[in-house]
């Protein structure tokens, strides 16, 4: 037998197998097309259309931070030399303005005699909105915003189990939220009936911004989840993804500002078993990490402290406060309150507040870097991410 015969054996082998392929990817698809159409097996009420909004609050997809403030898209320039992120969101730009619009349209036609968003009825105390957790999870400022068109309206309970496959690509979060029956665009959840929905992926985190095999790596996944839900993704550009994603992360390098403060004994070390009931009565919470985190009373850390020794060590001779900046609100002061505690403890423990060379801090100087944690402060607020915000403590988790 010739190699002319054997290429053109190899070359009907490959022509077949592509034939069988192909005709059992269009029986796949015929049969999930069917499946879908006879998924329901009976008439339910909340997929009528003039549906009102479904009153159940059963487990929610992702509801992240509810207690935290919902912080309005906007993508003004920066000032004070930070870094510019007018461009952040760009690709995405069409599908916030949609989020806007369906929310516009939707209080413009509510009905006058519901309950407004967030307010609850007598005797009840009133939660963030569904539409504020929804902006919260999905932020155009710091997501890369996937629309999803739905064949129909779907149930939460039905298209949660897929969604929650997909629930991170590396070590970036992934969301969804959904345009409700009620016109507002909230989390996903178990009685909830849906029109649209929207995915966000965070394109960037502490330590990386999101890159080209992670985002292959969503849309792949994500289109397979859109197949089994019945819904069609309208992915953004790569290209313009990543710049947006490496000018984020740009910005979150330069704004992860740790500030520490020292305390060094000035006798001999400081037994364990008694530091931890000094630390205990001035306030501090232990960690199971040996950590020692100061509360800020709203369920939050002002600071933290760490004894610079092994949990199974006798004795220490130095702390360390730590300041985690950008996770701290200007309005808790988290520097002041800090400086105030290091100073308590130096009454407390006999102790002298130092740097990390062991040079003594004087007043002085703390208050010059309580100047530079303010402009540190009006640098986040001019970039639209202000520190303590939903979005900075997304970013610097």
């Amino acid at each position: 037998m010739t190699d002319f015969q054997m290429s053109l054996i190899a070359a009907g082998g490959v022509f077949v197998v592509g034939v069988i392929t192909y005709n059992k990817w269009q029986e796949y698809k015929a049969r999930k097309t069917v499946e879908r159409a006879f998924a329901s097996d009976h008439d339910d009420v909340l997929m009528r259309s003039g549906a009102v909004g479904v009153d159940r609050q059963e487990p929610v997809l992702d509801v992240g931070m509810p207690g935290a403030e919902a912080m309005e898209p906007s993508f003004g320039a920066p000032t004070n030399a930070a870094p510019d992120l007018g461009a952040v969101g760009g690709s995405v730009a069409g599908a916030a303005g949609t989020v806007a619009a369906a929310s516009t349209a939707a209080s413009a036609t509510a009905d006058p005699l519901a309950p407004l968003a967030g307010v609850a009825p007598p005797g009840e105390t009133a939660g963030p909105a569904p539409a504020e957790v929804a902006e919260s999870l999905v932020d155009p400022l710091i997501d890369c915003m996937i629309p999803l068109a739905l064949e129909g309206a779907a149930r939460g309970d039905k298209i949660l189990p897929s969604l929650l496959k997909l629930r991170r690509v590396g070590n970036k979060p992934i969301h969804f939220i959904g345009l409700a029956v009620s016109g507002d665009w909230e989390p996903i959840v178990h009685g909830g009936v849906y029109t649209e929905l929207q995915a966000g992926v965070q394109m960037a985190t502490r330590t990386t911004a999101l890159n080209e095999l992670e985002y292959s790596e969503l849309v792949t996944r994500l289109r397979a989840v859109a197949d089994e839900i019945g819904a069609e993704p309208a992915v953004p550009d790569m290209i313009e993804v990543m710049s947006e994603a490496r000018t984020l992360h740009k910005f979150v390098a330069g704004h992860d500002a740790q500030l520490g403060v020292n305390l060094k004994s000035n006798g001999p070390a400081w037994p364990m078993s008694t530091l931890i009931g000094a630390l205990e009565k001035a306030g501090f919470d232990v960690r199971p990490d040996g950590r020692f985190a100061m509360p800020d009373g709203h369920g939050g850390v002002l600071f933290t402290l760490s004894t610079n020794v092994n949990m199974g060590a006798e004795n220490t001779d130095r702390l360390t406060l730590l300041l985690d900046v950008p996770r701290v609100a200007p309005d808790r002061d988290g520097f002041g309150a800090m400086v105030r505690c290091a100073k308590d403890l130096v009454g407390r423990l006999d102790a002298t507040i130092v740097d990390d060379f062991e040079q003594p801090l004087l007043d002085a100087s703390l208050e010059e870097i309580a100047g530079q944690v303010k402009e540190f402060y009006q640098e986040m607020e001019a970039s639209d991410i202000p520190a303590g915000s939903t979005r900075a403590l997304r970013l610097f988790s």
